[in-house]
């Protein structure tokens, strides 16, 4: 990323933790760890793509920048504010910013508002519009994301999956955000509907100057629309690089993993698959030092120290490995 690119939001060390109450009574307690210790910059009008398994922390994230859950500690710098360190009510100012588009189109639209009332409810609390300029937004609003404007005066339960998240994606826009945060936003859509919706999200960010931070499961949804990619394991970032660099070159033995998983539509061609062994450890107790460790094929164990996230023989590639670029079957070098 070019030095040019100015930073919209940067984390800084953010973390966190939940108290988990165990035992019969409930007598006993433990920190779950959902998000330990991440710094990131994001930069004005990147889609930057966030992916890993079920229970890293990313949707946990996610809604830490939103102001879904405030973090445990650590700083998130947004358009040179500290976000952490606001109140609930000095937070409000920054709604309008910070919008989010969630994974489930069904259950993220009130059944009981048209879709008139649902888009234009952020421009009325958000005092953006008035009058008759918030039903001249809607109508605008849903034209740019391939719906008819007379369909405003309709209910959610009229509409497929594919036309309720573009119902959500207009509310997102609605008040002209900086950031809008995309959680598993195609995960619950059909395979050819998820490609539309992901042409869709590319042709707003270029019509409306968004910046994106893309949030899924696998690095095959996040391809066609990131800028960068960073990649997360139980709680911790272990690579970010630019899109390229993370499908033509993982450095970390985790996305190598990942970039193996995702299929080949050339039935002539065939690639290794890298199978993880053990399980996911879990965020109550993570392992000392490197967290992959236990499923890693490199394994080396050397020290109680996590790996630090660092750039890579001076590049934009940031990983976090002792060893990082070795593949199965080698010797770390």
């Amino acid at each position: 990323m070019s030095e040019e690119k100015q930073v919209l939001l940067s984390l800084k060390g953010l973390s966190k933790h939940f108290t988990i109450k165990q035992g019969f009574f409930k007598g006993k307690s433990s920190t779950l760890k959902a998000v330990d210790n991440i710094s990131l910059d994001i930069y004005k009008g990147e889609a930057f793509g966030l992916v890993g398994e079920s229970g890293c922390g990313k949707t946990t994230l996610g809604k830490m920048i939103a102001g879904l859950y405030h973090p445990t500690s650590g700083e998130i710098w947004f358009d040179g504010t500290n976000l952490a360190d606001l109140t609930v009510r000095q937070r409000r100012t920054f709604c309008k910013d910070i919008q989010m588009i969630f994974q489930d189109p069904y259950s993220s639209l009130n059944p009981r508002m048209t879709v008139e009332e649902i888009i234009s409810e952020p421009m009325i609390v958000n005092k953006t519009h008035k009058g008759p300029e918030i039903q001249k937004r809607v109508e605008k609003l849903l034209t740019c994301v391939g719906l008819a404007s007379s369909y405003k005066n309709r209910y959610p339960h009229e509409f497929s999956g594919g036309q309720r998240q573009r119902i959500g994606i207009a509310r997102a826009i609605a008040v002209n955000p900086k950031l809008i945060i995309c959680d598993e936003a195609v995960s619950a859509l059909d395979v050819s509907i998820q490609a539309q919706i992901l042409n869709l999200l590319s042709d707003l960010k270029d019509e409306f100057g968004l910046t994106y931070l893309f949030i899924a499961h696998g690095l095959a949804a996040v391809k066609h629309i990131s800028d960068r990619i960073g990649v997360m394991y139980l709680g911790s970032m272990v690579e970010v690089a630019p899109k390229e660099a993370i499908y033509d070159n993982p450095l970390h033995p985790y996305t190598k993993a990942l970039i193996s998983a995702i299929p080949i539509m050339d039935p002539n061609k065939r690639k290794s698959r890298i199978l993880l062994q053990g399980d996911l450890p879990s965020p109550i107790d993570p392992p000392k030092g490197c967290r992959f460790a236990s499923r890693c094929y490199v394994a080396c164990n050397e020290s109680n120290e996590a790996p630090v996230l660092c750039p890579y023989k001076g590049t934009s590639h940031l990983v976090a490995c002792a060893h990082p670029g070795t593949n199965p079957g080698s010797r770390p070098a």
